[in-house]
């Protein structure tokens, strides 16, 4: 059971979160055409304001809904108030470090995140996607990479690339999710930071949990040996990757969601899809609550 100080939040864009304990919900649905997807820095900035004024001064796992929402972390990440430097670690299908000219995304928070001063660094876990095969290599931000700020765990992916550019120390190759997440339970025996969680659904391979978005492999005990690994505590953490759809009225948002071959939710399967959605929350949940500081 969580405490008071650590109810979760949802923040309710897109009404996808089911009933949580103890939750405290932020009605958010007006902001779902201008912050879904991507939005300028000056909607961001608006945004992060706007969670200043409503979220309390102590709370729990925030949960926003579609990965469409993904880059709602930042925000959330650079607002706490940390004695010390956090890592930050991230489940994700995808690096989240992709260019984007017209502020910021779903797909391209993380350099945001690896460039602030309170993060140490950014792991994200779980890549298969091609994002950061050679096919993309120029889409990836390098900066956050080459500075040894940011390290990509993929499982199956061929990054050769990453050697002709100097940079292969920022990423490790796996043939099974187990082997990537026994290298970096044993490289958490070291760290002595605490850590920022983020999840992404997608993350997970289907049986685990239907998204929005291509899906990783990872099963839910992988997910919670990485949790248990992160033994310096939780400063903090959301989680993201619930089913919905909506049809954006921006020309720019509809271009590009489509580019990214998001496929088709079957609305057949949408009930089932979000049963097993609401109980993979419940079990991250319990998971993350005994490490929260």
């Amino acid at each position: 059971m969580h405490s008071l100080d650590q109810r979760p939040v949802v923040l309710d864009i897109d009404r996808s979160v089911g009933p949580l304990p103890l939750r405290l919900v932020l009605p958010l649905e007006h902001w779902q055409e201008s912050i879904r997807f991507g939005c300028s820095l000056a909607t961001m900035r608006r945004f992060r304001s706007m969670l200043d004024e409503l979220l309390p001064q102590q709370y729990g796992t925030v949960f926003m809904g579609s990965g469409d929402f993904h880059h709602l972390s930042w925000p959330l990440i650079e607002r706490l108030q940390t004695e010390r430097p956090m890592q930050v670690v991230v489940l994700d299908n995808h690096p989240d470090n992709m260019r984007f000219p017209f502020g910021v995304h779903c797909g391209s928070w993380v350099r945001r995140v690896a460039m602030l001063p309170s993060v140490s660094h950014v792991h994200v876990l779980g890549i298969t996607s091609a994002d950061i095969g050679a096919g993309h290599a120029w889409e990836n931000y390098l900066t956050p990479l080459k500075k040894g700020k940011l390290t990509y765990w993929n499982i199956g992916v061929d990054t050769g690339w990453a050697r002709r550019l100097g940079i292969a120390d920022a990423f490790r190759g796996f043939d099974t999710p187990e082997a990537m997440v026994d290298a970096f339970v044993e490289s958490q025996r070291t760290q002595t930071l605490p850590s920022y969680l983020s999840i992404d659904k997608d993350a997970f391979a289907p049986n685990v949990a239907h998204t929005n978005w291509d899906q990783g492999k990872l099963q839910v005990d992988h997910a919670l040996a990485i949790i248990d690994s992160l033994r310096n505590g939780l400063v903090g953490s959301d989680i993201n990757g619930e089913v919905s759809h909506y049809r954006y009225e921006t020309w720019w948002k509809r271009r590009l969601s489509a580019m990214d071959d998001q496929p088709e939710i079957d609305p057949a399967m949408l009930a089932e899809w979000q049963a097993q959605q609401h109980a993979l929350n419940l079990r991250l949940l319990d998971g993350i609550g005994a490490h929260s500081n």
